[in-house]
């Protein structure tokens, strides 16, 4: 008999995945699709990271590596905090992961026991939800919107509470599918209810770097008790790199230690090596994300003249997530049709908040510039031949 899959893999679809396997089929058969259902920043890595990971594959040293990470990137890394938000961490707290994605996995197990009922926010990342499943975690989902600029606050974290105790809260600021932020009062009230409460709060900042109104704010500024993720994938746009990193509280970091060196051994070398680079390409990165402010700017002004023009405040990130309910009350057929019709791969809500994302999707602005022209236009081109109502 074959083996029997477990119940903890029975995780939901990532649709925006499985949005692009669909556009490569169509790929393969000669269609020219754009690409506006990916996270995934158009612009390569930095000039200055790929010559150093050139360096590095010509030195061939290449092992393994300790499980905390490279020192001299763990040193880079906690100075950055200091320059960029004039919060003070130590090396010693910060731990060099497999992307945010083996981030979320050494928090979450090294925090967390089985049962634990951690708040995250709907509509919200949708691997959220399945990595606490897989992992024999709740997830206590908090509906954002409108009334609140789709972020939490710590009166909703205090009334779920109440409710029924949790163990912690895993937010992202600025957050996907949204681009909306917790605003920095907020956020400090946040830290201080989980701390009063003893609640593990779990801030996921991979966004960083992305905004166009107002900075972002770390966590750290507000309590050391937070455990922060971040990544190389977003702003640095080292997403096939696969690194990212977690600071934890000293506390943590001998058990996060010991995961790591069971679950990964350590992050991969070579990336390592080049995310050292990173940090001195400001200039270039900074070209990219004017870039994502450009195609925002072009987003903002045409959605609403083709009907689009209800959408959560697009602060950080590189997403527009808009009410299609003018159109449809069906997102994944209206992606799909999209698709098919017009040449546009986008996420339906449905991957974001199961119970009122039938309305809704996200538009990723991530792309090249020409792209996300092109597939502005052959959206308003497209929307202009669907019923309203």
């Amino acid at each position: 008999m074959p083996p029997r899959p477990s119940r903890r893999s029975a995780v939901a679809p990532f649709m925006a995945m499985d949005a692009l396997r669909d556009a490569k089929a169509l790929e393969r058969a000669g269609r020219h699709i754009v690409h506006m259902e990916l996270g995934e920043p158009g612009a390569p890595a930095p000039l200055l990271v790929r010559e150093a990971a050139g360096a590095a594959l010509r030195n061939g040293k290449l092992g393994y590596g300790e499980a905390l990470g490279d020192r001299a990137l763990r040193q880079r890394i906690a100075t950055h905090y200091g320059a960029r938000y004039g919060a003070s961490v130590s090396p010693d707290r910060v731990n060099v992961t497999t992307g945010s994605s083996g981030g979320f996995m050494l928090a979450l197990v090294g925090a967390f026991d089985a049962g634990a009922r951690i708040a995250v926010t709907a509509p919200g990342y949708p691997a959220y939800a399945n990595i606490l499943s897989s992992l024999g975690l709740e997830a206590v989902p908090m509906e954002v919107g409108p009334e609140t600029r789709f972020a939490p606050t710590a009166a909703m974290l205090a009334a779920a509470h109440r409710e029924k105790k949790l163990d912690g809260a895993l937010f992202m600021s600025p957050a996907n599918p949204t681009g909306s932020m917790i605003e920095a009062d907020e956020l400090s009230k946040i830290c201080t209810f989980c701390d009063e409460a003893g609640i593990v709060l779990v801030s996921d900042e991979i966004y960083h770097g992305l905004e166009y109104e107002a900075p972002a704010e770390t966590a750290l500024r507000f309590t050391p008790n937070a455990i922060v993720v971040n990544s190389f994938s977003k702003y640095y746009a080292m997403t096939g790199w696969r690194l990212g990193w977690l600071i934890a509280p000293e506390e943590l970091m001998r058990p996060l230690e010991r995961l790591q060196q069971s679950l990964a051994i350590c992050a991969p070398t070579i990336s390592q090596q080049a995310a050292l680079a990173a940090f001195d390409a400001t200039e270039e990165l900074e070209e990219n994300r004017a870039a994502y402010a450009r195609n925002r700017a072009l987003l903002l002004e045409r959605l609403p003249a083709m009907g689009l023009a209800r959408f959560a405040p697009p602060d950080g990130a590189f997403y527009i997530y808009a009410d299609v309910s003018d159109f449809t009350g069906d997102s994944m057929d209206f992606c799909k049709r999209l698709l098919v019709e017009a040449g546009v791969a986008a996420t339906p809500g449905l991957d974001f908040d199961r119970s009122r994302g039938r309305t809704t999707v996200r538009f990723s602005y991530a792309g090249a510039e020409t792209e996300v022209a092109e597939g502005v236009a052959r959206l308003g081109a497209w929307l202009s031949t669907q019923r309203v109502g």
